[in-house]
C-alpha cells in the first residue's frame, strides 16, 4: 500500500499520522494549544511542503512550514500574511492554503478572514494581497456569515494558470481568468434561500466547492442549503441535492482519479448542525450528482452527533483513493477503497478543524 502522510487540524493543535505498509501511527500534537484552520500539502517540489495556518490566542495568527514532514518547523521572520496599511484591515485568520498546480510551480494561495487572497511565489514563505478581488466594486455589500467574512476555497485550474475560483462566506463564487487582474461572481443557479431576492448576482452562502478529477470544467458545490454542480467551470450551476437525506452541509471533496465522483457529509439543518438523520454517513456520487449512495461500512452505527466542517473531509491520490474526515467529537475516520468501508484512526481529539491527506511514499 502507498506511503500516506494524513494531517489533521484542530482547535488545539496539529496531529500527523503516517501509514506505512499498511499501518497508521499518530505522533505527539504540533503547536500546541494552537487552532490549525488551514493545511496543505505541497508534493510539487524535490521534498514535500507541509504549510499550516495556525492561530494563538496569545501570538495571533501565523504560517508555518516543514520540508521534512514535521519533524522541524519554521516560521518567518517577517508575517507571512500581512495585510497592508493602506486596506486599514488586519489579519484575523489564515482560512485556507492553496498549492498551484505544475504550471505554477512556487506558487501558493492564502484565504483569510478578513475575505482576501494573497498570492505567494516561493512556496508559502511570504505572500502578497491580490487587489483588484480586495477592492471588488460589490465587497461594501458582502456581509459576513456565521463563522465570519472568510475566503475559505481556492481552486487553480491545471490547465491555465490564470484561471482561479474562489468562494466568500458569505459573498459567493468569484472566479478570475488573467491571473486575478480582475473577478466577476459566478454564482448563476446557486439558490441564497436566506435573502429577500434567493437568486442575487453574488452574497451566496457558498461552503466548499472542489473540482472534478478528470474533467476540469466540472465542479461541485455544497451551499447553505443546496447541492450544485457546474459543467462550465462556474458560469451556470444546477442542484444535484436529489436524494440526499439533507443538502445542508459543509464539506466537498472529490475522488482524486475517478471521474463524476464526489463526496460530502450532510448535516441535518443549520438550525441543527449535526450528521443527517443523526447517522454518520458519508455520501457518494458516481454519476456526477444524478444519484447518490450512503457510505457508513465500519462506520458508527448508533446515533452520532459529530459535526464534520467544510475542510474536514478530503481525498489522498493513491489508488484505489483514500477517504478521510474528521468531525467536533474528536474522531477521525478513514477509507483506503475509495470510501467503501471505513476505520477509526483516532478518537477523543479536539475539535477537528480541517484534514489533508497525500501519498510520500510507497
Amino acid at each position: 500500500m502507498s506511503d500516506v502522510l494524513l494531517t489533521v487540524g484542530t482547535r488545539k493543535g496539529l496531529f500527523i499520522g503516517r501509514r506505512r505498509r499498511g499501518t497508521w501511527e499518530f505522533g505527539d500534537p504540533h503547536f500546541n494549544a494552537q487552532a490549525i484552520y488551514s493545511i496543505a500539502i505541497d508534493t510539487r517540489g524535490r521534498a514535500p511542503r507541509l504549510l499550516v495556518g495556525g492561530d494563538s490566542a496569545h501570538w495571533g495568527p501565523s504560517v508555518f512550514h516543514s520540508d521534512d514532514l514535521g519533524a522541524t518547523w519554521v516560521e518567518p521572520k517577517q508575517p507571512a500574511v500581512k495585510f497592508p496599511q493602506f486596506t486599514g484591515a488586519s489579519l484575523e485568520r489564515v482560512w485556507q492554503l492553496h498549492p498551484a498546480g505544475e504550471e505554477a510551480p512556487d506558487v501558493v494561495y492564502a484565504g483569510t478572514e478578513p475575505a482576501a487572497l494573497f498570492r505567494s511565489e516561493d512556496r508559502g514563505e511570504s505572500f502578497e494581497l491580490v487587489r483588484p478581488l480586495w477592492e471588488h466594486p460589490t465587497r461594501s455589500k458582502w456581509v459576513p456569515g456565521g463563522g465570519g467574512e472568510g475566503l475559505h476555497t481556492i481552486l487553480t485550474d491545471p490547465r491555465d494558470a490564470q484561471a482561479v475560483t474562489v468562494a466568500v462566506s458569505t459573498a459567493g463564487v468569484f472566479r478570475t481568468k488573467d491571473g486575478g487582474a480582475s473577478w466577476a461572481p459566478s454564482n448563476k443557479g446557486v439558490s441564497a434561500v436566506f435573502l429577500p431576492d434567493p437568486n442575487p448576482e453574488f452574497g451566496q452562502c457558498v461552503h466548499k466547492i472542489t473540482r472534478d478529477a478528470v474533467d476540469p470544467d466540472r465542479l461541485y458545490l455544497q451551499n447553505h442549503w443546496g447541492v450544485f454542480r457546474s459543467d462550465d467551470s462556474g458560469d451556470n450551476w444546477t442542484d444535484i441535492g436529489g436524494g440526499l437525506p439533507s443538502d445542508f452541509g459543509f464539506a466537498a471533496a472529490a475522488h482524486p482519479h475517478r471521474a463524476e465522483t464526489a463526496y460530502i457529509f450532510p448535516i441535518n439543518a443549520d438550525a441543527d448542525r449535526v450528521p443527517a438523520e443523526h447517522r454518520c454517513r458519508v455520501f457518494r456520487t458516481s454519476d456526477a450528482g444524478n444519484s447518490w449512495e450512503p457510505l457508513s461500512a465500519g462506520l458508527p452505527e448508533e446515533t452520532h452527533y459529530g459535526t464534520v466542517l467544510r475542510d474536514a473531509l478530503c481525498t489522498d491520490d493513491a489508488d484505489p483513493a483514500g477517504v478521510y474526515f474528521g468531525n467536533r467529537n474528536g474522531e477521525v475516520y478513514a477509507s483506503g477503497d475509495d470510501g467503501d468501508s471505513w476505520e477509526q484512526l483516532a478518537s477523543h481529539l479536539p475539535d477537528v478543524l480541517c484534514v489533508r491527506a497525500a501519498v510520500v511514499g510507497s
